[in-house]
């Protein structure tokens, strides 16, 4: 996987905001539900199975256009940890049965004793699919990827596939 998700993310936001927000403002600040997320599931590196991950995000309580700022921190089974700030779009369908969320977040990394990314900057993107109960809580299957973006000599990516649970937060 390379910056596909990342990619995904822009197009979709953007051609969102054109077609949504600007009429008020393309990046004014709106409230919004809160949400915090909590993931578990596989790590893979140059496409095998190397550990499992616990991933936690904090959705915040605003939204510029679109965009919904975002904080999140992961730790794998062998010490591998990112902490990364950055930003979430969904959209839902099926009567509001159903979402896809993507996410774009920069982070820092520190390997543990998991695997060298090239970089302490890496950059977390990736997809939630899923289904949102009647009293707002989401079940959804995350896939997402970390890199450097090319940034550093050493790129060899990490893909995680994980089961996410988020709640809405007042």
């Amino acid at each position: 996987m390379d910056g596909t998700f990342a990619v995904l993310f822009l197009v979709a936001g953007l051609t969102d905001m054109s077609a949504n927000y600007c009429q008020s403002g393309c990046l004014a600040q709106s409230a919004t539900q809160a949400r915090m997320a909590v993931s578990a599931g596989d790590v893979q590196f140059q496409d095998r199975s190397i550990g499992s991950e616990i991933y936690g995000r904090y959705s915040m309580n605003t939204r510029f256009g679109p965009f919904q700022p975002a904080v999140g921190f992961s730790m794998t089974d062998d010490n591998a940890s990112w902490l990364g700030l950055g930003a979430t779009w969904s959209t839902s369908f099926l009567g509001d049965k159903a979402y896809v969320e993507l996410h774009l977040m920069p982070g820092i990394y520190a390997k543990g004793d998991g695997p060298n990314l090239g970089h302490d900057l890496e950059f977390r993107s990736g997809i939630e699919l899923g289904y949102q109960a009647r009293n707002g809580w989401r079940y959804g299957l995350s896939y997402d990827h970390r890199s450097n973006a090319d940034i550093a000599a050493v790129n060899p990516g990490l893909e995680t596939l994980q089961f996410r649970v988020s709640i809405p937060v007042n």
